[in-house]
C-alpha cells in the first residue's frame, strides 16, 4: 500500500529512511509548537488553544503536503507571519485578532484561486535560472544562521548586530557536541546520524541540567480549541486596511513558499534544468489549502517549512517523510511534555549540516556574466541578512529586470518578470510610506 501510494523504488527510497526523515524533520521544526502560541497569545489569543491550533494546522498542512504533491514537506504556522499578525495588525494597527485570522482565511482563498489558475506557477516558471540556482544557496546560509542562534554559537550585539557566543554557555557545547557526533556518524554511513545526534546532544543537556526529564504523566488530552476556532469578523472586509494586510499575508507567503519548494526539490533531485519540478502546481495548491484550514483552526499562515530540509539530507524523497512527520505532530498534542523536552540545542546541528548540503548548487551560477552573477549572489546574501527568504528572492528578482533591462538584455525578460517587477516596486513604496 505504501508503495503503491508514496512509489517508494521509484525514488529509490525506503520505509525506514522515510520514517527516520519525517521524526528529523519533526525534531527540527517542533519549536513551533511553543513558539507560534507565545507570538499570537501577545494578541489576547487563548495560548493553550494555539497550542492545538498550531499542532493540528502542521498536521493537515503536512498531510496535504504528503497526499496531493507527494513531497517530503512539512507545513506549519509560518514564522515572520506569526509576528506580522500579532505586532502589525492587531498589536500595531490596532485591529482584533478576529479581522487578523479573516485576513488570513482570505488571502488562502486568493491562493486557492491563483493555484487552479496557475497563476503561482506561472510566477514560479518565471524566475531566472540564475536566481534559481541561488536559492538553494541563500536558504543554506538562512538555516545555517537558525542553526548557529539555536545553539548560542551566534547571539545578538549592540554594536557588531550579530558575534560570537559565550564559550561558558553550556547551550554552545550541547551544540558542539552534537554537531560534531552528527558529521562523523554521518561521514560513517550511520543510519540515523540525525536523529542519533539529536538524542545524544539531549541527553548531555539533561546531564548538564538545561533540560529535564517531564515529571509526571507525559500523556494529556490536548487542549480545547473552541475559543479560536472559526473566529471571524466580517465587518472590516472592505476596507483599505484589510486589502493592505491580505496583501502583504499574499506577497511574504507567496515568495516564502517558492523559495523553500525550490530549494528543498533541488536537494531532492527532481528540478529540471531551468529549476522546475513536476509536482510544482500540486506543492502549491497543498500549501493553499494549509493556509485556509489553519485560519479555520485559530492560527496565522501556514507555510512549506525550511527545516524540511533536513528530512531530505538524511534520505527523505516522497510524501511518506511528510506523513511521519504529521504523524509526529499528531503525537505530540498528547505527548507535549515528551516532545518539547528536546532543548534548541540539540537540533542545531541539523540545521547547520543542512545548510552545508544545500550551498552545492553555487557552482551552476555563472559568475562571469555580472547580469547573471549580481542578482544570484543579492538573493544569496539577502536571505541570512534580512532573516526572509521573501526578501532574498525580492533583491533577487529586482536586480535581475534593472541589470538586463539597462544592459540591452531585454529579451531576457519575461512579461510576468516585468509584472513582478513593478508589484516589488508597488510594495517597496507602501513600506517607505509607513503603510505597511
Amino acid at each position: 500500500m505504501l508503495e503503491k501510494l508514496f512509489k517508494l523504488k521509484q525514488n529509490k527510497t525506503t520505509v525506514r529512511a522515510e520514517l527516520v526523515a519525517g521524526v528529523i524533520t519533526f525534531l527540527t521544526m517542533s519549536y513551533i509548537l511553543v513558539v507560534n502560541p507565545n507570538i499570537l497569545g501577545a494578541t489576547g489569543m487563548d495560548r493553550e488553544a494555539l497550542f492545538t491550533a498550531t499542532g493540528l494546522a502542521a498536521l493537515l498542512g503536512t498531510l496535504f503536503m504528503a497526499f496531493i504533491p507527494n513531497l517530503p514537506i512539512a507545513q506549519a504556522p509560518g514564522m515572520g507571519l506569526n509576528s506580522f499578525f500579532a505586532f502589525s495588525v492587531v498589536i500595531g494597527l490596532g485591529y482584533s485578532w478576529q479581522m487578523a485570522l479573516t485576513a488570513v482565511f482570505i488571502q488562502g482563498i486568493i491562493f486557492v484561486l491563483l493555484t487552479l489558475f496557475n497563476v503561482r506557477e506561472l510566477i514560479v516558471k518565471s524566475i531566472p535560472g540564475a536566481i534559481k540556482n541561488a536559492i538553494p544557496v541563500g536558504i543554506g546560509l538562512f538555516i545555517t544562521l537558525l542553526g548557529l542562534q539555536n545553539g548560542g554559537l551566534i547571539v545578538r550585539d549592540e554594536n557588531t548586530m550579530v558575534t560570537l557566543g559565550a564559550m561558558s554557555n553550556p547551550h554552545v557545547w550541547v551544540a558542539l557536541l552534537g554537531l560534531i557526533l552528527t558529521a562523523v556518524l554521518f561521514y560513517k554511513k550511520v543510519h540515523g546520524a540525525f536523529l542519533i545526534g539529536i538524542a545524544a546532544a539531549t541527553i548531555f543537556a539533561v546531564v548538564l541540567g538545561l533540560v529535564h526529564f517531564p515529571e509526571g504523566s507525559v500523556v494529556a488530552l490536548p487542549p480545547d480549541i473552541s475559543p479560536i476556532f472559526v473566529q471571524f469578523e466580517w465587518t472590516n472586509i472592505f476596507t483599505f486596511d484589510m486589502l493592505i494586510v491580505v496583501f502583504t499575508f499574499l506577497f511574504v507567503n507567496l515568495f516564502d513558499t517558492i523559495g523553500t519548494l525550490l530549494g528543498v526539490a533541488s536537494k531532492i533531485g527532481i528540478t529540471d534544468e531551468n529549476g522546475n519540478f513536476p509536482q510544482l502546481k500540486r506543492a502549491l495548491f497543498a500549501d493553499a489549502l494549509g493556509t485556509t484550514f489553519g485560519a479555520i483552526l485559530g492560527t496565522s499562515t501556514v507555510t512549506s517549512y525550511v527545516e524540511s530540509a533536513s528530512g531530505v539530507a538524511v534520505g527523505g524523497r516522497t510524501g511518506l517523510t511528510a506523513l511521519s512527520t504529521a504523524a509526529m505532530f499528531a503525537l505530540a498534542l498528547f505527548f507535549a511534555p515528551l516532545f518539547l523536552m528536546v532543548p534548541a540545542a540539540a537540533t542545531a546541528p541539523a540545521l547547520i549540516l543542512v545548510g552545508l548540503f544545500m550551498i552545492t548548487s553555487v557552482v551552476k551560477i555563472n559568475f562571469e556574466d555580472m547580469t547573471e552573477a549580481l542578482p544570484a549572489f543579492l538573493t544569496i546574501v539577502m536571505m541570512p541578512f534580512a532573516f526572509s527568504i521573501a526578501q532574498g528572492i525580492v533583491f533577487g528578482m529586482l536586480s535581475f529586470v534593472l541589470l538586463k533591462a539597462l544592459s540591452g538584455k531585454l529579451r531576457h525578460i519575461s512579461i510576468t518578470m516585468w509584472v513582478i517587477f513593478v508589484l516589488f516596486i508597488a510594495k517597496m513604496i507602501l513600506d517607505a510610506m509607513n503603510v505597511i
